[in-house]
């Protein structure tokens, strides 16, 4: 499968899951979005375990790893709307909240990533990846 197809089909079905998601955890423009935090996070920790465990594994085609990360979770996750919900938030004077999302994301963003990682490696049975090679090989 050409590769750039990969990540369009992949594309089609995070977009939808995330429009999906906005669909079931609506907020408003200027509270707390909580539905988006969630995707982003949930984004991390699936990405992390992709990483860790199946992108580890020999064997795994190219295609599906460019159709699941780049593809699947990029269009799930989204830091635009991160940048939008803070700019709502501040430009309604709400700075602690603005504040508030912005270290929750980064925290539980951080912290999901790690997470997969471990659990990804502990699944595949193989130690975190120190270095990830930028010779093509992990996509």
């Amino acid at each position: 499968m050409p590769l750039a197809l990969a990540a369009f089909l992949g594309g089609v079905l995070g977009t939808g899951l995330r429009l999906a998601t906005d669909l079931v955890f609506p907020h408003a423009d200027a509270g707390f979005p909580a539905g988006t935090l969630g995707v982003n996070v949930l984004g991390a920790l699936m990405l992390g375990w992709l990483v860790g465990g199946l992108w580890t594994r020999p064997g795994i085609p190219r295609w599906l790893k460019v159709a699941l990360g780049p593809g699947l979770l990029g269009s799930f996750t989204t830091f635009s709307a991160v940048t939008v919900s803070l700019v709502e938030q501040s430009s309604a004077g709400l700075w602690g909240l603005a504040g508030l999302y912005l270290l929750a994301t980064l925290a539980l963003g951080f912290g999901a990533a790690a997470f997969g990682l471990w659990a990804g490696s502990r699944l595949a049975h193989r130690p975190i990846p120190v270095e990830i090679p930028d010779d093509g090989s992990t996509l």
